[in-house]
């Protein structure tokens, strides 16, 4: 929708992106958190894993969860707008600039769950979505910082799409920025046991 309106001025359209993806996240994460824990990054899930010592079988629930929504997610905006289904994208996202935006979206994000989850658990959804809003302008690859999220954007031929070449550098990236995050945690003096959320 943010590109259609947009008539080509990719500031608006990012905009609109940006807008409506922080808009969305306080609503799913108020939302699941208290069901789930609003698990809807696989780097998030690794982590609070081993915060909290989840069964491997819960991580594994999780993860499957986290692929089956993103397929339904691309698929119900494709459909929502005329489009394919499910069709490759064509939008090129690649080079050390995009890799390193992606660790620091990704570290940031992270930062942002494992501090507010531990002294302000009540502010994370908004603390978060936030984040995610301000990310998607200041780094260059306007801040996928989730795996899943960079494979179900693979499969959508728009201004949010990124190629499947790409997507391997943008997930190396995301995951190096998650563990970054938690030895930064660390080092802070926190502990990283206890309840966490998104």
């Amino acid at each position: 929708m943010g590109e259609r309106l947009a008539n080509g001025n990719a500031a608006i359209a990012l905009l609109a992106n940006s807008i409506a993806t922080g808009a969305m996240l306080v609503v799913l994460i108020l939302m699941f958190g208290p069901l789930s824990g609003a698990h809807f990054n696989p780097v998030v899930t690794l982590v609070m894993a081993f915060r909290n010592r989840m069964a491997p079988y819960q991580v594994l629930q999780y993860l499957g969860s986290q692929g089956a929504g993103a397929l339904v997610g691309v698929a119900c905006a494709n459909v929502m707008f005329g489009l394919p289904l499910f069709s490759a994208s064509e939008h090129s996202r690649t080079g050390r600039a995009q890799a390193f935006s992606e660790f620091l979206a990704t570290f940031g994000l992270l930062m942002v769950i494992l501090v507010c989850g531990k002294f302000r658990d009540a502010v994370v959804p908004y603390a978060v979505a936030g984040y995610i809003t301000a990310a998607y302008w200041f780094t260059a690859s306007t801040s996928f910082a989730n795996p899943i999220v960079t494979l179900a954007r693979s499969l959508t031929n728009t201004f949010s799409g990124i190629r499947p070449s790409d997507v391997p550098l943008f997930i190396f990236a995301q995951v190096c920025g998650g563990a970054c995050a938690v030895g930064v945690f660390r080092w802070m003096g926190c502990d990283l046991s206890g309840k966490g959320t998104a």
